[in-house]
């Protein structure tokens, strides 16, 4: 029996970066974008709202950037606000290391399982199942085998000592990219 699941974001990431005005340390992007001229260059900010004091910072894009070398889709696409545009470059690496940032994607993404595995298919049957991520969200894998087949964490290390679940990847650390695995039962 071959599955597909998916894992997909539901709302954008909290930033994760401190907040100049109070102790807090987790930002909100909304997806608002501020663009700036200077002659012939450009800055451009995404906006994030702290969710302690709600005050605004900036997560720099573009700086100093000349007019001609940016995309004119891209402009247009900051000029009007794209949230799936915030979604992309709030998951581009560069970004987070120039920005010294980091995500918490605690809440903001679920497993997609189709139709579910039933925890009671016939002993000696062979389940395969292909993961795959619609955005980098680190997740733990064996978190994503007890959702998909309604199995606690303990039972899932269980079936990875025993041999039941098998899979090219590391199943105990955290992932971001697609994989597949077999359960065995």
């Amino acid at each position: 029996m071959l599955t597909s699941w998916v894992v997909m974001p539901t709302c954008l990431p909290t930033v994760l970066r401190r907040c100049h005005a109070c102790p807090s340390d987790r930002f909100r992007a909304n997806g608002k974008f501020r663009v700036n001229a200077h002659h012939k260059l450009l800055d451009a900010w995404l906006l994030v709202r702290c969710a302690g004091c709600g005050d605004t910072a900036k997560i720099a894009l573009l700086e100093r950037t000349h007019v001609r070398s940016v995309p004119p889709g891209l402009l247009d696409r900051l000029h009007a606000n794209d949230p799936v545009l915030a979604a992309e470059l709030l998951q581009n690496p560069a970004v987070l290391r120039r920005n010294r940032i980091a995500l918490d994607w605690t809440g903001a993404w679920r497993l997609d399982t189709g139709t579910p595995v039933p925890p009671d298919h016939e002993a000696g049957d062979v389940i395969d199942v292909s993961v795959r991520f619609a955005a980098r969200i680190p997740v733990r894998p064996v978190r994503l085998v007890a959702d998909g087949c309604g199995l606690s964490g303990t039972e899932v290390v269980r079936l990875i000592e025993a041999g039941k679940l098998v899979s090219a990847v590391r199943l105990r650390g955290r992932i971001t990219g697609d994989f597949t695995f077999t359960l065995k039962r």
